[in-house]
């Protein structure tokens, strides 16, 4: 049988999603959790690699095993023997065929900007606090203009290995006022530190360290260098997959 999770974690105790050689990540915790359920190794696919210190309140994993148990009583079993810090929501039988990855026809992210200070003690762990004050309408500006299909290859991670670095988004906003901001954003896929890369960006411009015009030309350049560095992870949530 094959078993669909919807998942929640918060990662900052994880080295990201993906599994690791002598690395605490959220799938070796996952494995482990089901190595001991079925008594055997279970390999887990997940629809996102989030990096290290990245959270999700959506993300989707599925794995094949044994017709054992029920979903509902893997459901109980899994929240039962992972940390606290990682949550199973819900978990179903699906179709042999499913993947979690390729079958996923969007992907929403959420970030996190607050500009209290000084910080509270209770978010620091899940926001990038921002010490001048940032012009929400200009940033909002620079976020449309990510809307459509773009080249995003100045927003990617360097090294990265993707086989186009096309990408078509269908939503870009920030919302919020005052000291927290949220920025929302959903694509079709997403490359690793494009989001947080894309947040960077907009926050210079926020700041007043960049004009709205920086979007357009690096969309057009195509030149990592010319991006700034990738916002902080802590403040990066994978929101949902659509199928």
């Amino acid at each position: 049988m094959r078993i669909k999770l919807c998942l929640e974690y918060d990662g900052t105790n994880y080295s990201g999603w993906q599994w690791q050689a002598n690395q605490d990540t959220i799938q070796a915790r996952i494995e482990a959790a089901l190595e001991r359920l079925f008594g055997e190794s279970i390999r887990v696919q997940g629809a996102g690699r989030t990096d290290a210190g990245v959270h999700a309140r959506g993300q989707v994993a599925a794995f094949s095993a044994p017709a054992r148990f029920a979903a509902d009583e893997i459901y109980r079993a899994l929240n039962a023997l992972l940390p606290d810090d990682i949550v199973v929501r819900d978990a179903a039988e699906v179709a042999d065929n499913f993947d979690p990855r390729r079958d996923a026809r969007s992907r929403a992210y959420e970030y996190h900007v607050s500009s209290r200070l000084p910080p509270s003690p209770f978010e620091y762990r899940y926001c990038w606090t921002i010490k001048e004050p940032l012009d929400q309408s200009a940033m909002n500006a620079a976020a449309h203009l990510f809307i459509g299909e773009h080249d995003f290859a100045a927003f990617r991670s360097l090294g990265s290995e993707e086989k186009t670095t096309v990408r078509h988004v269908h939503a870009s906003e920030w919302q919020g006022d005052g000291a927290r901001l949220i920025y929302r954003v959903e694509a079709n896929s997403f490359m690793r530190h494009m989001v947080r890369t894309m947040v960077a960006t907009m926050v210079e411009v926020g700041r007043g360290k960049a004009a709205i015009e920086v979007v357009p030309r690096l969309l057009a350049e195509r030149d990592r260098a010319q991006a700034p560095a990738a916002a902080p992870a802590r403040g990066l949530f994978l929101m949902r997959v659509c199928y």
